[in-house]
């Protein structure tokens, strides 16, 4: 039992890595948590009392276990599952399924990055990010990956070149927009400040119409640290929209609409937000709500 609670111990020691591991190598936190759950599974089911690294033996069963979901994903598009297996230690939730977690993730890779890696094959990816985002050497990474050495760094110097260079498609820059939006709901509903700081651009300029003035808003704010105060906590009832065919914010109260946020986005931060409750100028938008 105690030697249980010791190997438990080291795992949770490892676990902000792991996921950060997985995280650049999917793209999706519920696939990262799903690999970091199945490295737990493997190390329950395997003896290592001879590993002296107990770290980089996790970090190789993550990355396998990543190549793996990668290249099934390629061929079959599954989804994630969702169930998970029992026996991850208690605390598993604590930071790995917390919003604040996914949108600190999210910025620390880069969203526009986590697109581009998505035109990248599974054994490219792995390579690439192992390498250049982990600095692991090319001799650890050639048996994740099953080719030599020298294979493996052409296999991220090829990564390594579609990254820096390939164009973002307008479906993918769509994509990219939508995750900035979507991290700014989650971080103004949960009140998360420092999450709200990190999507908003340095020359954010909030402005309201008189209608969203009367329900409470300013008339103007300029600064992150002015815009992320006045949106925390505030965006109960907000859904990712369409305005007019760009991408917004919708809020309801009631089944009804209440005002729509305009978001300007430039890169992957929000420079530009527009309240508006005016019925008229709402009477004349197209909205659609984003599954």
């Amino acid at each position: 039992m105690d030697e249980k609670k010791i190997l438990a111990g080291q795992f949770e020691a490892n676990r902000g890595h792991l996921s950060a591991v997985a995280f650049r190598m999917l793209g999706s936190r519920s696939e990262a948590e799903d690999a970091v759950q199945e490295a737990w599974l493997r190390l329950n089911r395997t003896d290592v009392g001879d590993v002296e690294n107990l770290g980089g033996w996790l970090r190789t069963v993550v990355a396998r276990i990543c190549l793996d979901m990668l290249r099934s994903r390629k061929l079959r598009r599954e989804e994630p599952m969702g169930d998970v297996e029992p026996g991850l230690p208690s605390d598993a939730e604590t930071v790995s399924y917390d919003p604040e977690y996914q949108i600190a993730m999210a910025d620390s890779v880069g969203l526009a990055m986590l697109v581009v890696l998505e035109t990248l094959g599974p054994a490219e990816r792995v390579a690439f990010v192992l390498h250049d985002m982990f600095d692991l050497p090319f001799d650890d990474i050639a048996p994740i990956v099953g080719r030599t050495t020298d294979a493996t760094r052409k296999l991220a110097s090829r990564a390594r070149q579609r990254v820096q260079g390939t164009p973002v498609s307008p479906e993918a820059d769509r994509a990219r927009q939508r995750r900035v939006v979507e991290a700014f709901i989650a971080a103004s509903r949960d009140g998360n400040f420092e999450a709200l700081l990190s999507i908003l651009d340095p020359d954010v300029v909030f402005r309201a119409d008189e209608a969203a003035m009367r329900l409470g808003s300013e008339a103007e704010l300029r600064g992150p640290e002015a815009v992320a105060g006045h949106f925390k906590g505030r965006a109960h009832g907000a859904k990712p929209a369409t305005l007019d065919g760009a991408l917004g914010v919708l809020v309801e109260a009631g089944g009804k609409t209440l005002l729509v946020l305009r978001v300007t986005l430039k890169g992957d931060r929000i420079i530009g937000i527009e309240a508006v409750a005016d019925r008229e100028s709402l009477a004349d938008l197209k909205v659609a709500v984003l599954d």
